[in-house]
């Protein structure tokens, strides 16, 4: 055969392989992670517990409910919560007042923060929402409770006598008013931003549903809060959460109850079951991060590294994620 023709016969060979072979499979795209934003306070923040942001004032950690979650559902975080955030100042409108941690703030202060509004966009596919406590004053009426039960030595339930049928009821009850206006506009203006996204709004865990176990003036858990009063602290928490249950399922949008599975973890619990800080407390979280105490909390007696203020632990944070992971996955993010 000649030379010419036998070439001629390989390239027809080697082309008639090349088309025979079968062609690699095409590999399939990676899902899109669903956007999510989460929007709160220092619960959702989960301030206190190691390591958290100290560029800002608002103290997010970063074991924080929705960053865990947004880790374990593969998640894309757009995340503004921020401590000492309320319904009206922080989530509606800017954010002017800045606790931390870091407890003492920059020379210069931190700026305000922007409405958390703002970060819900129609991209957004889930919503969570965690806050009320500051819009009804839970901070401001703890430290009353601390002060009148120091001054009662620990007998009476003088704070719920002031809430309940004393001076400071009508203003309490005006507040929970406020707060449920306020969250109507919230979830109202969530849906106009985001239309199809879906919206969890996140309860507060358990502080003190059980006052077995607590000592007076132990500040590892509610320091002087008199026994009698700490009933009202709970009744208090659980009228929260019954208006952000209500509004919830008024606005179609799926409420995550903390409270109820963590009533025997709250501050009076022994160390190894407590999920919730006390009044001044040792830091949990991974890392040597601490906090610089503020003139106040330096005022306050107890070996406590940090004026901790009754927020959710490392365990209690990681309870929250529990929950608000299996609401989200609920919602559609499982598979992701």
């Amino acid at each position: 055969m000649p030379s010419r023709t036998r070439s001629a016969l390989v390239s027809a060979l080697a082309l008639m392989a090349l088309t025979a072979a079968p062609t690699p499979a095409t590999a399939a795209p990676l899902p899109v992670p669903l956007d999510y934003t989460a929007l709160g306070d220092s619960y959702s923040a989960g301030s206190f517990v190691r390591p958290w942001s100290t560029d800002d004032g608002c103290g997010r950690s970063a074991s924080s409910y929705p960053r865990q979650s947004a880790r374990r559902l593969n998640l894309h975080l757009t995340d503004v919560t921020c401590a000492a955030a309320e319904v009206r100042a922080g989530v509606l409108e800017p954010q002017t007042e800045l606790t931390g941690p870091p407890s003492v703030p920059p020379r210069s202060g931190w700026a305000p923060r922007p409405a958390q509004i703002k970060a819900v966009t129609a991209a957004t596919d889930l919503v969570t929402l965690g806050i009320g406590g500051n819009s009804v004053g839970f901070v401001e009426i703890v430290k009353r409770c601390i002060e009148q039960g120091m001054a009662a030595f620990g007998i009476g339930s003088p704070c719920s006598t002031h809430y309940t049928r004393g001076p400071g009821a009508a203003p309490l009850n005006a507040r929970f008013t406020a707060l449920e206006a306020d969250f109507t506009t919230t979830l109202k203006e969530i849906r106009t931003r985001a239309p199809r996204a879906k919206v969890a709004v996140v309860g507060y865990p358990a502080v003190v549903a059980d006052r077995a176990g607590c000592s007076f003036g132990s500040w590892r858990q509610l320091g002087t809060v008199t026994k009698g009063d700490m009933s009202f602290l709970d009744s208090l928490e659980r009228r929260v959460n019954a208006v952000l249950r209500s509004q919830a399922e008024r606005a179609g949008a799926v409420y995550v109850d903390t409270y109820a599975s963590s009533t025997g973890h709250g501050v009076c619990a022994g160390p190894d079951q407590r999920w919730m800080y006390g009044i001044k407390d040792d830091l949990t979280g991974p890392g040597t991060q601490s906090d610089p105490p503020s003139g106040l909390c330096r005022m306050v007696p107890g070996e406590g590294e940090a004026c901790t203020v009754l927020h959710p632990n490392l365990r209690g944070a990681t309870h929250q994620a529990d929950l608000v992971t299996r609401a989200l996955t609920g919602l559609g993010a499982a598979g992701r």
